[in-house]
C-alpha cells in the first residue's frame, strides 16, 4: 500500500524588510513520503523569500516536471521558476527558458551543485542566483516544525531571523552564481 503525503498547516508572520512585504501566510504543505523535513522546510523558506502575487507551492518532490515553487502572472504565464535542494540541470535549463526568472534555494552542498551546473548547458546560467542556507540551521529548525506550527520570519539584508515557540534562530542567505 502506497504511503500518502503528510499535511503540515503552517502560519507564518512574514516581515521582509528588504522588499517591504509584511504578511500573515497560512500554508498547507503536503510533505511527500520521499521528502525530508529539511527539504520541506527549505521549500517553505524559499516560498517566503520569493513571496508575491501569483506564487504557488507545487507538490514538491512529487511535482514531476514542475519546480518546487512557481509564480504566474494573471494570464497564467510562468514568471518565476524556483527549484529547491539539488535540482537536475536539465530542469533548471527548461525553467530558465520558460520563465522570465529562475532561482535555486539549497540546504545541500552548494559547491557540488555549482560544479554540476557549470558542467551543464543551462539557458541564462549567468543570471540564475543560487541561494544557500546553512545546513545546520535547516536541520535544527526542521526538527522543530510540527504538523501544526506557527513562526515568525523576518528578513533584512538577506539575514533570516526566525522565532518558533520560545526559540530564536538566525542565518545568512548566501548568493552564488554558476561559474
Amino acid at each position: 500500500m502506497a504511503q500518502t503525503a503528510t499535511i503540515y498547516n503552517l502560519k507564518i508572520e512574514l516581515a521582509d524588510m528588504d522588499r517591504g512585504i509584511y504578511e500573515t501566510i497560512e500554508l498547507r504543505v503536503a510533505r511527500q513520503p520521499s521528502e525530508t523535513p529539511e527539504y520541506m522546510l527549505t521549500r517553505v523558506l524559499a516560498y517566503c523569500l520569493e513571496y508575491g502575487d501569483g506564487i504557488m507551492l507545487t507538490e514538491g518532490v512529487a511535482a514531476g516536471n514542475d519546480p518546487a515553487i512557481l509564480r504566474k502572472d494573471l494570464t497564467g504565464r510562468v514568471t518565476a521558476w524556483i527549484e529547491v535542494g539539488m535540482p537536475d540541470a536539465d530542469r533548471l535549463h527548461r525553467g530558465s527558458k520558460l520563465a522570465g526568472r529562475a532561482a535555486v534555494y539549497t540546504h545541500r552542498d552548494v559547491r557540488r551543485l555549482l560544479a554540476i551546473f557549470a558542467a551543464a548547458k543551462i539557458y541564462g546560467a549567468e543570471r540564475i542566483p543560487i541561494y544557500s542556507l546553512d545546513p545546520g540551521f535547516v536541520d535544527e529548525l526542521a526538527g522543530l516544525v510540527e504538523r501544526r506550527s506557527e513562526f515568525t520570519l523576518s528578513i533584512t539584508e538577506r539575514e533570516l531571523f526566525i522565532t518558533i515557540g520560545d526559540r530564536n534562530f538566525t542565518t545568512t542567505i548566501t548568493e552564488h552564481r554558476i561559474p
